[in-house]
């Protein structure tokens, strides 16, 4: 039977009724992004830093805590706070900024996405606010005191949680219709003492109106005020009219989303109605002056509570575009509520085939960080340049800076970002990922989120793929393909029917990338690719997006191992939609030749050749040519060097009996070609089908046995990203004297080379874990159990393909489990804390995990790819499944 959410999705979908009119779109960070910056150097932290943005207005988006918006980010809604102690209030969330933290950016608060559903029918978030005066000062000088070989100072290691003297703030979403949204604000003490508080549901209007003409001024306007509730209108030339109401509150508080000239610019205020106003009246306790006014484009009911020792407090509102003649807290409200977590639970419980409860809560969790990071995103890069008709034109040099040639980049849109805080835009390869677990919430979204990419206004004329907000020509991995194939068998398996319109608008425009790869990244045209960046940051002793050091260059493992499972994927794809239009057969073909010739390259072992395969020690390395055109290995094993695992596919007996034209060229190739090289990339058996790799079994075997070995890759959580063997043999590879090393480091980088926080240099990452498993997993389908390899390397315990691809997913998924003594590996630094009852069952996701103890590192709430976990927990854990 379907469930009550799956006909929401198919309501909206159909154009029957919007649902995702409004959702969690708020973005959680709009300082310090490139698109707020208008400085001349693109310095986009100190241009906009977090003191700015209580005071300036945004051009590009908005921010708050908790937030919601409608699709286009006109209307906002968030949650402020106050605990009578901080000098200002607590209207977003608070972090350093790249160069203020010793390992790069970073959110120094405590929140967790509890629940949501694909239309976001329900919502939960927790946010977790200190008693006690915020440390913004402590944690800001003491992350600038440690150096790199220290941690990050965390909110937690502040002791400001020690005596539970803090709220557990809850806000809670139901939609009673796409646009009559239920809202609930609970707030929880967690002291035995009483304790004030101060909140402010705060509903703002992006301004539109400072920069360039608008039809007319929005406007949030107070109504009469009944007994027991309240409520403004809201009028807007662009989503209409709309109505808040609001438990009774202790006073009405309005001004203006505008900014504070007199704080930024020292410049008159033409009125004190400014953006900040809040801040003022509530810290100071003088709310004359935004009581006085009775309308504005920021509006907030102001509650001010004093809540016992262990007890709580709920603050209803409601945001509808209906006007509410009766009592709009009625019990229908509550019933609201009980309905739609009642039909979230019977949602998810259609995802999972187990019983465990901490897995349960773990998928359901990420699940939830997957929806809360959708995110409003809008980026026009050549108005960006050009400035605004009512501001003037931003510095000429910048007409030569960050992202400049990229004018026809015009993004308004909502998006799967990787972390709403840390990174707030769209990052390329990221989304690939995050689209595969979101393919068994929303397959549309999914499949939606990865066209957008490809459309005319993302993707550039020449078929580059644009890479994160931080730089646009930096060169991410080419996995959209695979995505895109991983989506549609996802969806295919839950609906019993291919998209095949979605495989065919995708490989359209992926053809056009594919190409822009081919003639831009294969410096001498023979199938070795550089890249560059291709998202693996200190996987080498020095940056690969930049000239390398002796005026020579990289020719690249991981460049073309990606490149070789984007000919697979492309190949995978034409061969599915021409078994129901043949004309894509020719296509097959094309990506089969490409395949092949990028597979002999990589392989060859003449010496006069440019194969990447080291005979001797059995791995596969990046090569640095220098300009006399020597060749010199650069011997680092690393994830770069086991990359050639994850391009593989088996072609099926069946399916090639069903394209006769595709088979004859395979053959061909298999027959013709393929004598010319010493390595057969065709592999055939007539039971199983035909199977591409660019691996024989021999070379499979020897590169599993290092990635399967505890000494090198093999982690109880995980591969790592790097050998362990380099935490006591460091590599050095000297150029011109220069010598450029690389170490194990199985946390945080200790070289500030690449900058932030990202670390590939031994960690964990879960991309391509994940893509290892799902190789193995296809391996097994054409060696079947005959092929076993050593589990660890050295054990003498031995086990098939698949069983290895389960045990990997198993270790991935233990980093999040609860360990006998109740601890999970990801919060290793803080298990005290995580061990309490109001702590336990929380989880953050993170960007990246600890090579040797699986703590998480790096971004805190990057459900993003990490999010792949809950496909981990669907594959792998199953109660019906034989032992």
């Amino acid at each position: 039977m379907i469930k009550e959410e799956e006909k929401r999705l198919k309501e909206n979908y159909s154009g029957e009724k919007d649902w995702l009119q409004w959702g969690p779109y708020l973005s959680e960070r709009q300082w310090g992004t490139v698109r707020e910056d208008y400085s001349v150097h693109g310095d986009a932290w100190n241009y906009f830093p977090h003191d700015h943005s209580r005071l300036r207005v945004y051009r590009w988006g908005e921010d708050g805590i908790a937030g919601i918006s409608d699709r286009y980010c006109n209307l906002c809604f968030g949650v402020a706070l106050w605990n009578g102690k901080d000098n200002i209030i607590k209207e977003r969330l608070f972090g350093l900024t790249g160069p203020e933290g010793n390992h790069g950016e970073d959110v120094k608060e405590l929140y967790y996405y509890l629940d949501n559903t694909p239309t976001h029918s329900y919502m939960k978030h927790l946010y977790k606010y200190p008693q006690k005066a915020f440390p913004y000062k402590d944690l800001v000088a003491t992350n600038q005191m440690r150096g790199k070989k220290e941690l990050e100072y965390e909110l937690l290691d502040t002791g400001i949680f020690d005596k539970n003297e803090y709220f557990d703030v809850f806000t809670e979403y139901s939609k009673a219709d796409p646009d009559d949204i239920l809202i609930k604000i609970t707030i929880a003490n967690r002291s035995v003492k009483k304790a004030p508080i101060s909140v402010l549901p705060t509903l703002w209007i992006r301004n539109f109106w400072s920069f360039y003409p608008m039809p007319s001024k929005p406007l949030i306007k107070a109504n009469e005020q009944g007994k027991t509730y309240g409520s403004v209108d809201i009028t807007h030339p662009y989503i209409g009219d709309y109505h808040f109401y609001f438990e009774k509150p202790d006073k009405l508080l309005f001004t203006e989303n505008e900014t504070n000239d007199a704080k930024i610019y020292n410049k008159p205020n033409d009125h004190p109605f400014k953006k900040d106003l809040f801040h003022d009246a509530v810290v100071s306790n003088n709310f004359k002056i935004p009581e006085s006014k009775k309308e504005g484009t920021k509006f907030a009911p102001y509650y001010k509570l004093e809540i016992k020792g262990k007890s709580e407090v709920t603050i209803r509102l409601r945001l509808s575009k209906k006007k509410i003649e009766s009592n709009p807290f009625d019990s229908s409200f509550e019933a609201n509520f009980e309905e739609k977590i009642a039909q979230a639970d019977e949602f998810y419980g259609g995802l999972k085939k187990t019983d465990d409860k901490d897995l349960s809560n773990i998928q359901r969790q990420a699940f939830a960080g997957m929806l809360w990071t959708k995110q409003y995103y809008n980026y026009d890069v050549e108005q960006w340049l050009s400035g605004d008709k009512l501001t003037g034109e931003p510095p000429k040099a910048r007409w030569n800076g960050r992202n400049s040639t990229w004018k026809t980049m015009r993004t308004h849109d909502i998006l799967s970002m990787p972390d709403a805080w840390e990174y707030p835009w769209f990052a390329a390869w990221d989304l690939a990922f995050h689209c595969v677990p979101l393919a068994h919430l929303d397959a549309e979204f999914a499949k939606n989120q990865l066209m957008l990419l490809n459309k005319e206004w993302y993707m550039a004329p020449n078929g580059q793929i644009p890479a994160y907000e931080w730089n646009f020509s930096d060169v991410n991995p080419p996995v959209q393909a695979w995505a895109a194939f991983q989506v549609y068998q996802i969806d295919k398996k839950k609906t019993g029917k291919g998209d095949i319109d979605f495989l065919k608008r995708m490989f359209n425009k992926l053809a056009l990338n594919f190409t822009w790869w081919v003639n831009q990244q294969d410096k001498n045209e023979h199938n070795v690719f550089q890249g560059g960046f291709l998202g693996l940051d200190n996987i080498g002793v020095f940056d690969r997006s930049h000239d390398i050091p002796g005026g020579g260059y990289l020719e690249q493992v991981d460049g073309t191992a990606w490149m070789a499972l984007f000919c697979l994927n492309m190949l995978e794809i034409s061969l599915e939609i021409s078994l129901e239009d043949k004309s894509f057969e020719d296509m097959a073909t094309k990506y089969l030749g490409h395949f092949v010739f990028i597979a002999e390259a990589l392989n060859n072992l003449n010496e006069d050749t440019v194969g990447n395969w080291d005979k001797d020690e059995g791995f596969f390395y990046d090569r640095l040519v220098k300009p006399n055109g020597e060749h010199v290995p650069v011997k680092i094993r690393s994830v770069v060097g086991l990359l050639s695992l994850a391009a593989v596919l088996v072609i099926p007996e069946d399916t090639l009996d069903q394209l006769p034209t595709f088979k004859r060229s395979l053959e061909w190739f298999r027959n013709y070609r393929m004598y010319k090289s010493k390595y057969r990339v065709i592999q055939s058996s007539s039971k199983e089908g035909v199977l591409l790799s660019l691996v024989s079994k021999d070379r499979l075997k020897v590169l599993m046995t290092a990635l399967l070995d505890e000494k090198e890759f093999l982690s109880d959580y995980g591969i790592r990203a790097l050998s362990k063997i380099h935490e006591q043999k460091t590599y050095t590879l000297t150029i011109d004297g220069i010598p450029y090393s690389i170490d194990y480091e199985p946390a945080e980088s200790t070289v500030s080379l690449f900058g932030g926080n990202s670390n590939w240099r031994g960690p964990i990452w879960f991309p391509i874990n994940y893509m290892f498993i799902e190789s193995l997993l296809e391996y097994h389908n054409f060696y079947g159990g005959d092929m076993r390899m050593e589990y660890p390397t050295g054990s003498n315990n031995n086990k098939n393909l698949k069983e290895l691809a389960e045990e990997l997913g198993k270790r991935l998924v233990a980093i999040f489990q609860k360990d006998k003594s109740g601890n999970r590996p990801v919060n290793a630094l803080h298990k005290t804390y995580y061990q309490h009852p109001k702590f336990e069952d929380l989880v953050l996701f993170y960007e990246y995990f600890h090579g040797d103890n699986g703590r998480g590192v790096g971004a805190s709430h990057q459900t993003g790819w990490t999010g792949l976990v809950a496909n981990l927990i669907y594959e792998f854990y199953d109660n019906n499944k034989p032992k």
